[in-house]
């Protein structure tokens, strides 16, 4: 709820969805959010005021919402920013506003990494100070080396973050476009796997197969990504679950579903490996999906070896760095069989868990974790 401060103008209804206390006071930001799932936050003092969601901002409609709702927010708590904040990704119409406003203003600004961001707002959320280690797992984010990232391991305290690890890296055939269609990640993966010459035969539906295959091997429109999403996209793919995506994460959505139908199984036990420099491979793993005929069993030995993978991931690293708190955000973590067994396997290690409650775990939060950024670099004097 809106501090007792809070006052709404009785003409118009307040684009206020989420009230939240945070630890820390300082200067008032404007966070401005992601692309997808858009959101603003403005803090004032202590509190943290986030706005209702906006949406993806590839409409004309949705970019007014936010600039209205930036306006809306100001006005209704009575504050003018004083630090603006926003995503790394420069095309991103938040990033190109969130630049704009600072600008014309005079405002200090800061940019926060995407993944960093999801973290943030899990500590925000948790009114935790301490370090922690935040496994953020989701489609894409633009990572610091300007690659797509969504798949991390990183050590999260205050303004300052540490990518520690991330999933192994696979290419995207034909870029974005690989995103919507899941068998072109699962074709990138039988290459991966030296079975390129099987590609045509194991999607003998995709008239671009013989494409695909060339480009792989060419390594021609191929970026790579470390991105959970995208891995999920492979086993779908490989299992003839979703060929070609409809609405978004229906590749996730469709496997969890036959995971849950199938039921709870043991992971493989060589499912996965951990290489020296934290990078977290499940190869072995997708080497037994591309064979299997059961796509429910499948859908079910994949997520218990996700599970199992990601668990003994962290567990290392908190060991290492002897962390306690483990937060785990981004839109993978809508997944009920990955978030219950992972936090289960966690909190038996004698870990802390965190997981969103008030918000989503997905891009909705990302302006509240930029704000939570802010206000530490405000704090750390930086």
């Amino acid at each position: 709820m809106p501090s007792p401060l809070y006052s709404a103008p009785q003409n118009r209804k307040s684009c206020l969805n989420k009230s939240i206390v945070l630890p820390v006071s300082g200067p008032s930001v404007l966070a401005c959010g992601a692309w997808l799932k858009n959101t603003v936050c403005v803090t004032r003092g202590n509190q943290a005021y986030v706005s209702q969601l906006i949406g993806d901002l590839d409409t004309a409609e949705a970019r007014l919402m936010l600039e209205q709702s930036v306006t809306d927010l100001c006005a209704d708590l009575d504050v003018q920013p004083e630090v603006v904040a926003h995503d790394l990704h420069p095309d991103f119409y938040s990033t190109q506003f969130a630049q704009s406003y600072a600008a014309q203003r005079g405002l200090p600004i800061v940019a926060v990494q995407h993944h960093h961001a999801h973290i943030a707002a899990l500590c925000a959320e948790h009114g935790v100070i301490q370090p922690v280690l935040g496994l953020a797992l989701d489609g894409v984010g633009l990572g610091t080396d300007g690659m797509p990232w969504g798949g991390e391991l990183l050590r999260v305290e205050g303004a300052d973050f540490q990518r520690l690890g991330h999933l192994a890296p696979f290419a995207m055939p034909g870029g974005d476009r690989a995103a919507r269609e899941p068998w072109r990640m699962a074709a990138a993966v039988l290459f991966q796997l030296g079975r390129g010459d099987e590609i045509v035969q194991h999607f003998p539906n995709q008239p671009g197969a013989t494409t695909v295959a060339t480009m792989l091997q060419r390594g021609l429109n191929c970026p790579a990504t470390s991105s959970m999403g995208r891995l999920f996209d492979v086993a779908a793919g490989l299992l003839g679950v979703c060929g070609i995506q409809t609405f978004e994460a229906q590749a996730a959505i469709q496997l969890q579903e036959l995971a849950q139908r199938h039921g709870q199984i043991a992971p493989l036990a060589e499912g996965y490996w951990i290489t020296d420099n934290r990078v977290l491979d499940f190869s072995l793993l997708l080497a037994v999906l591309s064979d299997c005929r059961d796509a429910s069993y499948g859908a079910a030995l994949f997520h218990a070896t996700l599970a199992a993978g990601l668990a003994e991931w962290v567990e290392r690293a908190a060991s290492e760095y002897n962390i306690a708190y483990i937060a785990l955000g981004g839109g993978c973590f809508h997944n009920d069989i990955l978030l219950r067994a992972l936090s289960d396997r966690l909190a038996k290690h004698g870990l802390q868990v965190l997981t969103a409650q008030q918000m989503q775990p997905n891009d909705s939060a990302i302006s509240l974790g930029q704000a939570w950024v802010a206000l530490q670099s405000f704090k750390q004097g930086k």
